[in-house]
């Protein structure tokens, strides 16, 4: 047997095989039709459609990138009309290297076209981010629980939101959990690279990229740092032989961003809700959101994995606090917080866990929709400004509701109480 004629141990695909690649082929393409109808029957897109036309532009005109003229185009298809002074104005600001990643999309003409693959590959994200968040709970739920996380991963509001918008948000979210896993398994030098890819997108990740330093200056893993040099290398040295003036615009179109988006941060939303206050909450809210993560990290240096993504997930919730633009789209980032609390939940009150984590799911997805319903219908600017401070907050609750079941196992033995067989 061990020296068995290779040719007769290989076999053509079984009628099997066939038909399952088939069916999948055939899934995709409806998929895909389907996603490209609601791309033409609802407008949006519009994070896409600015780094889309930012790369076409570079592509196949002599047209700068960071240039007015696409910024009036995205506020066109964002707002149908040129932006008010007091709102976003669609500005190109990513770095140039990651303008390039958007290249093959931008070899198609259709943004309808461009937007259905768009949205179907972050459809595909999004049941990554639940598969992954699972592991990072440490939980495997019944396949009908299973389900019912991917359907509400796929399907609340703010996963809604980010799909029509195409916020690249989504696949941020995804790489975040990617460093997570490359952490736990010891790929340092991959970690670093994906680290230097979320990097610009302060925002999001600030506090999660401050987390990860912390973690890795702690336990002395230094090929981290290796790894984002030479990703910071490659493509900062790439971008600038192909256009060698893109950091000058690329730090204008920054400076710009960030005059134009102060009614977009926490202290100035709080201050629109709550005229009464008289100090500036801005500095607060950095001061304590930044010592409650150094805290949290410090303990998390040598616990568990399970106590680092809590802590990780916390770092993605505070991070809207800390003085950046906010934006709904951006939320998605939270669903690994939302499935981390459900599987606590699940694990905690053992005997009634599928009503409890249901109910919980439940109550999450109502909130979502009807607070996005009111936010767009309601007049009143109360319910906007909800939207953006209300999901972060609650999430960081959560999250500290569950503290001690998330960073102390095993459980203290009143809660072992019925559960041994």
């Amino acid at each position: 047997m061990a020296f068995r004629d290779i040719r007769k141990s290989q076999s053509f695909l079984s009628l099997t095989d066939v038909g399952f690649i088939l069916g999948v082929g055939v899934v995709l393409i409806a998929l895909l039709y389907m996603n490209i109808y609601l791309a033409r029957t609802y407008k949006g897109g519009e994070w896409l459609y600015m780094r889309w036309t930012g790369a076409r532009t570079f592509l196949f005109t002599d047209g700068e990138p960071y240039g007015s003229t696409i910024a009036e185009r995205v506020q066109a298809l964002a707002y149908g009309r040129e932006a008010y002074l007091n709102e976003y104005p669609y500005a190109l600001n990513d770095p140039f290297y990651i303008v390039l990643l958007y290249m093959p999309l931008a070899l198609f003409s259709d943004f309808t076209v461009v937007h259905g693959i768009w949205m179907l590959l972050s459809q595909a994200a999004v049941v990554a981010i639940v598969v992954l968040s699972l592991r990072f709970a440490e939980w495997q739920p019944p396949f009908w629980m299973l389900l019912l996380l991917i359907c509400f991963g796929l399907f609340n509001a703010f996963s809604i939101l980010a799909l029509r918008a195409a916020s690249p948000t989504v696949f941020l979210a995804l790489i975040y959990l990617g460093i997570l896993v490359a952490l736990q398994s010891g790929a340092d030098e991959l970690a670093g690279a994906l680290l230097f890819l979320v990097a610009y997108q302060w925002e999001v990740g600030t506090l999660f990229f401050l987390l990860i330093v912390i973690l890795v200056i702690a336990n002395r893993r230094w090929h981290v740092f290796i790894g984002f040099l030479m990703t910071l290398a490659i493509l900062v040295i790439t971008s600038i032989l192909l256009k060698s003036n893109w950091p000058i615009n690329y730090i204008r179109a920054v400076l710009f961003d960030w005059a134009r988006q102060t009614d977009y941060i926490m202290g100035i939303t709080l201050s629109y809700i709550f005229p009464e206050l008289q100090f500036f909450l801005g500095r607060w809210l950095l001061f304590l959101t930044s010592t409650i993560l150094c805290l949290e990290a410090l303990r998390a240096i040598e616990s568990h994995f399970r106590h680092i993504a809590w802590v990780a997930f916390l770092a993605l919730a505070l991070n809207p606090l800390i003085g950046f633009a906010i934006f709904p789209t951006n939320h998605i980032v939270l669903l690994p917080a939302g499935i981390l609390i459900v599987a606590l939940v699940w694990e905690r009150w053992t005997n009634i866990r599928a009503l409890l984590s249901v109910l919980l799911l439940l109550l999450i997805f109502l909130f979502s929709h009807g607070l996005y319903y009111q936010s767009s219908t309601a007049p009143e600017r109360l319910y906007s400004d909800l939207l953006k401070i209300l999901p972060p907050m609650l999430a960081a609750l959560g999250l500290y509701w569950m503290r001690w079941w998330a960073i102390r196992p095993p459980r203290i033995w009143a809660d072992e109480i019925g559960t041994r067989k």
